[in-house]
């Protein structure tokens, strides 16, 4: 039985800002399945401790290295629902914050300190309660140290020695990058501060030390994996992920249809199925009371968007069409915070077309299920998208998504095709206004023609994205890098 040590910065149920939570929280489910021995770690947030989740303190005052003095570290336990281990790090200063990463106003100033922490306990951990690892298996830049630390703080340690590293990038624009005058904080050697080490531009990237040491590398699409090594979308990497294509592999994320399934959610108003939609008509209508839309809208499309609002997520050719949109007469939700022009300039269209577009600021799990179920077609026009979770969402609520083919995006939806009908959506491949907008009256004239809107919505329904497929290849990955240890 491999053993594998899973630890990410964010881990659902227990703390989440995004898709990261929600893939650390259901794909060690999955391994646990297919017979892996999986742990998991997280930092005990404050967001954690709300949670009164039932915890046991494992081990007192860990001793964890941090610049030229220590910290001492608690180290609490706790199981997921389906049983799997999980070690929630417990530092108070360092952790126990409103935040995950940061307020409104941006980064904490001391993440570096906060992460290296959460790195070097993990593995500390792992070594003093005696789990004999195979795989550490990290994700994105706040865990980018530890394969960094297998290969040069751990390198002799014989309780390491077979240890190998997988690293998973969600997203190439979170790089985790520091002064490099730093680098002592971290208590990586000054010897690997150099452009095929840890060094990025004359800082250190904790991103770039996760890409450059760890034993594989994988994304969470194949089409991102490709993507991100072109000037485009590398975010300046490109070079560096070139290097390590023999070693890069792209493993699309699936999704937990135990909480996104329309025929069992406990947020709709109504279930439903393939076989029986009245319930999706009842979602939409209550729906459109809950956002303020018109009533009217109830034998009209409406369109929805649940994301960061932000210009990744493509908010700026949203705000550039929202007047010639809601002038389609069509209804639009929307449900994210982000950046405050984008966010005023949707505030202001909702105050120019009252009725037809409904808006909430923040975040809202329930409502989010709501949303799904209710709308006609969700709107996802990244300008890149890694993998990308809510248009797999859709599709099995019945929602047609329109997206721009990029990252997992175009892994995952089919164009529908006009002359078969066949296809789960539509995508546009410009990053433009005016081919997002052409897009969604393509999808508005479909709309109008019943049944082959109904075909394109179960073919969308009956689309499998559950984890097993994905859980496999990486158990083969886990297989692969074990081997050449």
């Amino acid at each position: 039985m491999h053993k594998v040590w899973f630890l990410a910065s964010e881990v659902a149920p227990f703390a989440k800002t995004g898709g990261l939570a929600d893939v650390a929280g259901s794909l060690p489910a999955c391994l646990k399945n297919l017979g892996v021995d999986v742990r998991v770690g997280l930092p005990f947030y404050r967001m954690a401790k709300d949670g009164n989740f039932e915890t046991q303190k494992v081990l007192e005052g860990l001793e964890v290295p941090s610049g030229n003095t220590g910290l001492r570290c608690d180290v609490l336990e706790t199981s997921t629902e389906e049983g799997v281990p999980v070690y929630l790090f417990d530092r108070e200063g360092l952790f126990d914050r409103q935040g995950l990463y940061g307020t409104p106003e941006g980064d904490y100033p001391d993440n570096l300190e906060r992460f290296t922490c959460f790195c070097r306990a993990a593995l500390l951990f792992a070594k003093k309660a005696g789990f004999q690892h195979d795989v550490v298996h990290c994700h994105d830049w706040q865990t980018g140290l530890i394969p960094a630390y297998l290969k040069t703080l751990y390198k002799t340690d014989s309780f390491f020695s077979g240890v190998s590293s997988v690293f998973t990038i969600h997203n190439m624009g979170y790089q985790g990058l520091f002064p490099s005058d730093n680098l002592s904080t971290c208590g990586i050697p000054i010897s690997e501060l150099h452009p095929e080490g840890i060094e990025y531009w004359n800082q250190i990237s904790l991103l770039k030390a996760g890409i450059m040491y760890a034993d594989a590398v994988t994304t969470v699409s194949p089409r991102y994996s490709r993507d991100i090594q072109t000037p485009e979308f590398g975010m300046g990497m490109h070079d560096i992920l070139r290097k390590r294509s023999a070693d890069l592999y792209g493993i699309l994320n699936g999704v937990d249809y135990a909480v996104w399934d329309p025929d069992r959610d406990s947020h709709v108003t109504a279930n439903y199925s393939p076989r029986k939609m009245a319930g999706k008509r009842r979602c939409k209508e209550a729906l459109i009371q809950e956002m303020g839309l018109d009533s009217t809208f109830g034998k009209r499309p409406v369109l929805g968007m649940i994301s960061r609002l932000d210009a990744q997520k493509g908010l700026d050719l949203l705000v550039q069409i929202l007047d010639e949109l809601l002038a389609l007469e069509v209804g639009l939700v929307v449900l994210g915070s982000g950046e405050e022009g984008i966010q005023k300039a949707i505030q202001e269209a909702a105050e120019h077309h009252p009725g037809c577009l409904g808006l909430k600021i923040g975040f809202d799990e329930p409502l989010a299920h709501r949303i799904m179920a209710g709308i006609d077609m969700l709107l996802v026009p990244s300008r890149y998208e890694p993998c990308g979770l809510t248009q797999i969402y859709a599709l099995k609520y019945g929602t047609v998504p329109i997206v721009r083919a990029t990252g997992g995006l175009d892994d995952t939806i089919d164009a529908f095709d006009p002359g078969s009908g066949e296809g789960t959506g539509f995508k546009f491949s410009d990053y433009e206004a005016k081919a997002f907008l052409d897009k969604i009256r393509e999808a508005l004239k479909v709309f109008e023609d019943r049944p082959g809107w109904m075909k394109l919505i179960e073919s969308g329904m009956r689309a499998d994205f559950s984890w097993e497929k994905s859980a496999r290849e990486y158990v083969s990955l886990y297989e692969k890098v074990i081997e050449a240890a």
